[in-house]
């Protein structure tokens, strides 16, 4: 897809802001907002899942031992309403 280029205007704090969090996440701002826009607008459904899944990689073996087999309650099945996929 191509690209258009779009200028903004933000205050220092929400640009050193915006430079951090793309930092923190490996990406460019211009990736950074992008993403923010598409999340935003309802576009990448996905984006928390794989955040969320990425969390549980990094921190795994902190909630293994926190909350492994031994503190497990008892397993329900989950059915799924009619209606609903």
């Amino acid at each position: 897809m191509p690209k258009t280029q779009l200028n903004v205007r933000v205050d220092e704090a929400t640009a050193e802001a915006a430079r951090q969090r793309a930092l923190q996440r490996g990406i460019s701002v211009n990736r950074y907002i992008e993403e923010l826009v598409k999340q935003d607008a309802g576009e990448v459904g996905h984006t928390f899942v794989e955040a969320a899944a990425d969390f549980m990689k990094q921190y795994e073996s902190v909630f293994a031992e926190e909350f492994g087999p031994e503190h497990e309650g008892p397993r329900r099945e989950v059915t799924r309403r009619e209606g609903t996929r």
